[in-house]
């Protein structure tokens, strides 16, 4: 199936970047300010979606949805609401984060939702690859700089961390006490996270961003 791309409106730098995980299939939509991105990535939405308070409504000949203003989710969780919908099951997020800090986070628990709902889900930005590691373990290739496991969900016990410069066994890391930052992958190894119990933010730093 065709994987459901999701682009809000916090700022990209690295158009060149994004662009190289884009796929000819992908369904692209675009939530409010999003649309702004639309050069820069190369794409014509599928989808626009947003109450358009921070970019005007372009009136294409693309299907969009006008949401009111005053509402309990963003533009972005309705979107993936609507893909959710549709039968996507594998989704990445675009300008997602950064800026404002509530809007960041309130993103980041995206990842939590889809993921609550067996989904395949990835935020990318110009520095890092963000997704939830939980019931299944999680590849990471020595091409990233460092990697990083957040506790963001309450409760994260059970966890492993293999072929790293710091290896985990049978961990328990809180949400009170984040000691699970800047980790490396051993040269020429793939890294292995998986934790027995609760969920776990990964975040894998991208190439030349370490000192950002």
């Amino acid at each position: 199936m065709k994987r459901c791309v999701i682009i809000g409106g916090a700022d990209i730098g690295r158009y060149d970047r994004i662009r190289a995980h884009l796929r000819e299939d992908d369904f692209y939509i675009c939530c409010d300010s999003g649309l702004k991105h639309r050069e820069g990535l190369g794409i014509v939405p599928n989808l626009i979606v947003g109450d358009f308070d921070s970019h005007e409504n372009p009136h294409l000949d693309i299907e969009t949805v006008v949401l009111p203003c005053e509402k309990d989710d963003t533009d972005t969780v309705f979107a993936a609401k609507e893909a959710l919908k549709r039968g996507f099951q594998d989704f990445l997020l675009l300008g997602v984060t950064g800026g404002r800090l509530d809007h960041t986070l309130g993103n980041v628990s995206l990842l939590l939702m889809l993921d609550a709902r067996g989904k395949r889900a990835v935020a990318l930005d110009d520095y890092s690859e963000m997704e939830i590691v939980s019931d299944r373990p999680v590849q990471i290739e020595d091409c990233y700089s460092y990697f990083s496991l957040l506790n963001i969900s309450g409760l994260a016990q059970g966890i492993t961390i293999r072929n790293a410069k710091f290896p985990l066994a049978d961990a328990e890391i809180t949400c009170e006490y984040q000691y699970g930052i800047s980790n490396e992958v051993l040269p020429g190894t793939t890294a292995e996270v998986a934790v027995e119990n609760g969920r776990l933010l990964l975040i894998k730093v991208l190439p030349d961003c370490a000192a950002q």
